[in-house]
């Protein structure tokens, strides 16, 4: 499923640097409750759920909802901070037909390596009119997002994940609509020196794809500018939603 290993350095980095809190989240909380109506008794799927900041999130925010959270990883799912975390990925679901109300899909797309298949597997266990929120950087789309003002290397790789475009039209084909596309902004850390200190490699795929040399000079940009920068990083990331036909 995955483009790099996700082995047990990788989750610690994740788990350390990679999660929001409540206030830095707060905007994707308004979004998620506009286009979830969250209800008790809700199922919701975490697909790719990796450390589980965010199935954590949403039983906390909707109290009531089920959350069922799926990741390949075992790494991942050892560290994660919500349980259970079951084995599964998006070409193979570990849930019954139509037993789910809604999907939830973050930093996850770009390792998904057949969209159609992902799109058919998730119709399978949707049921009828419900959602899939994916919360993503697609190709094309970074202007919003702080990290490749110092990493523009990184801008190559993105560029190889999917666009919207296609993640639509991958979806279209297997009985999905398009409800929206917005970029909904994040507290990404506290100031620009606590970016830079507390950054690390293992991560990001952005940055693990890209050369040692490039990775070094785009940390030595970042640090320099956090001499003299101040104030939160705010990021903006897409939210792109779908709906089951």
């Amino acid at each position: 499923m995955a483009r790099i290993a996700y082995d047990h350095t990788d989750a610690s980095a994740y788990a350390s640097t990679r999660h929001l809190g409540d206030e830095e989240a707060g905007e994707w909380r308004a979004a998620v409750t506009r286009h979830l109506d969250p209800q008790p008794g809700m199922r919701l799927l975490d697909l790719g759920a990796g450390t589980g900041n965010w199935a954590k999130a949403f039983t906390s925010w909707f109290p009531g909802i089920e959350v069922t959270a799926v990741d390949p990883s075992t790494a991942m799912r050892e560290r994660s901070v919500y349980q259970p975390v079951v084995a599964g990925d998006d070409a193979d679901i570990p849930l019954p037909d139509a037993s789910i109300d809604a999907a939830w899909i973050s930093t996850v797309i770009h390792h998904v390596p057949d969209l159609t298949a992902a799109a058919r597997e998730l119709r399978r266990v949707l049921r009828p009119d419900a959602p899939v929120l994916i919360r993503s950087a697609f190709a094309g789309r970074h202007e919003a997002i702080t990290l490749f003002r110092y990493f523009p290397e990184a801008i190559r790789v993105l560029d190889t994940y999917p666009s919207v475009a296609q993640v639509e039209a991958a979806f279209a084909g297997e009985g999905f609509s398009t409800v929206s596309l917005e970029q909904v902004p994040q507290i990404t850390a506290a100031s620009l020196h606590e970016a830079a200190t507390t950054l690390r490699r293992e991560a990001h795929t952005l940055l693990q794809l890209i050369t040692d040399d490039e990775y070094d000079a785009g940390v030595r940009r970042l640090h320099q500018a956090a001499l003299t920068e101040t104030g939160p990083v705010i990021d903006a990331i897409d939210l792109l939603v779908l709906r089951r036909e």
